[in-house]
């Protein structure tokens, strides 16, 4: 009888651990874990979709580096689903957190209301933001240091006009975009400061009708070299650069958040390109979620210091002289000896300063 008692006991506890051992593997799939074929993430672009050329296309890239890196099934393990409207916002990013993926990216800074939203709805899911800071214990927020990698494009364009005119095209008009603005200014302002600076915002990413139209406006007053941070809205700026070239007229577009060398061919219209990593950005919060440290609730950021921000490797049509420029002052911001600036304020504190 004692013998039979034991027997029913130990096979009780076997039993038991194997149900807590199922239990756990469960709670590391809805958390990540550091289990690699446990981990599920997914993304929402914004309107402009993953075949942007900019800045969501290079978050896919992103996140399929990360996928084949760690031998993730695309669409099952890791996926997009994009939004053809604001309204979308909200229902992909929570269809996504019902699916039970570990982490959930909302691409863009315009989803910042929606992500907080959601953040409330599912407080068990994981959210990332890019671009934006939104105060809730289960999103990540990544932000860059868009100023200091648009300093060094800033400082190209003023070295390389020959007009002693250049433009900014942006998207919306808004705090993120304006780090972008100031900071080319100041760079223009730096390496020319007789340059004269056109400014305009599309009011849209995705519009390129309207960004054309407006590169249309400061090439036709004298501009040679057009910044673009617009998303899919500089693609018409490519355009008009483009239509422009073909007619013999020498100009030239500086591309942003990835290499868009290629959106200036054939003509070869790109100039450089400030690049943003946001590809890392996502590899890298991906990968620290995957291992259980997920950032909920910080602020993750990405400047010169942490590569990631920059100019393109594609160097081609960028003199000796305006590259070694780019490198004296790259160290002058990592070393902390100038700060770039982001707001309109600072900007004007910053042009004063210089004149001093």
């Amino acid at each position: 009888m004692k013998k039979r008692t034991g027997v029913l006991l130990s096979l009780a506890l076997a039993a038991g651990t194997l149900l807590s051992a199922c239990g756990k593997d469960e709670g590391e799939k809805s958390t990540g874990g550091g289990k690699k074929d446990a981990f599920k993430v997914a993304m929402v672009t914004d309107t402009g979709g993953v075949d942007d050329k900019s800045f969501n296309q290079s978050a896919w890239e992103g996140l399929q580096k990360f996928g084949k890196d760690n031998d993730l099934k695309k669409g099952t393990d890791f996926k997009y689903l994009q939004s053809s409207s604001a309204s979308d916002y909200a229902p992909n990013l929570n269809s996504l957190v019902r699916e039970k993926f570990d982490l959930v990216y909302g691409i863009g800074f315009l989803m910042a209301q929606d992500i907080q939203k959601v953040a409330k709805q599912q407080p068990n899911g994981h959210l990332a933001l890019v671009d934006m800071v939104v105060p809730e214990k289960n999103v990540a927020s990544i932000t860059f240091k868009e100023n200091e990698g648009s300093f060094l494009v800033g400082l190209i364009a003023g070295m390389q006009t020959k007009t002693n005119k250049v433009g900014f095209v942006g998207g919306v008009d808004s705090e993120l975009i304006k780090k972008f603005e100031n900071g080319f200014k100041a760079g223009v302002k730096t390496a020319n400061p007789k340059a004269e600076i056109f400014v305009q915002y599309a009011g849209d990413f995705n519009k390129a009708e309207k960004g054309q139209a407006i590169a249309n406006t400061f090439y036709g007053k004298g501009a040679d070299i057009i910044y673009h941070a617009a998303g899919g809205t500089g693609k018409g700026v490519f355009t008009e650069a483009k239509n422009r070239a073909k007619n013999g007229e020498k100009v030239w577009v500086i591309g942003v958040d990835r290499d868009q060398h290629e959106e200036g061919m054939p003509e070869d219209v790109t100039l450089t390109s400030m690049v943003k990593r946001v590809d890392k950005a996502v590899e890298q919060v991906s990968k620290d979620t995957m291992d259980g440290k997920f950032p909920g609730g910080k602020v993750v950021e990405f400047g010169l210091n942490e590569d990631g921000v920059g100019i393109a490797p594609h160097k081609d049509n960028v003199t000796k002289e305006a590259l070694a420029k780019v490198d004296e002052y790259k160290k002058k911001i990592q070393d902390g000896s100038l700060v770039v600036p982001k707001t309109d304020k600072e900007f004007k504190k910053f042009e004063a300063d210089m004149k001093k």
